[in-house]
C-alpha cells in the first residue's frame, strides 16, 4: 500500500467542529468500555490456555 499524494492545488486538510462536553463524555465512556471488554477477552484467553 503506497502513500496517497495530494494533487497540486488540493489540500486534504479536514477540520471538524470542536466536540461538545456531552460528546467528549460519550467518547470517553465508549473507549473505557472497549478497553474493559478487550482486557476481559485477553484474560479469558489466557485462562483457557493455562487450563489446556
Amino acid at each position: 500500500m503506497g502513500l496517497i499524494r495530494e494533487p497540486k492545488g488540493v489540500d486534504f486538510i479536514i477540520q471538524s467542529p470542536p466536540l461538545t462536553d456531552d460528546e467528549k463524555k460519550e467518547i470517553s465512556a465508549f473507549i473505557k468500555k472497549r478497553k474493559e471488554e478487550k482486557e476481559a477477552s485477553v484474560l479469558k484467553k489466557r485462562n483457557t490456555k493455562l487450563k489446556a
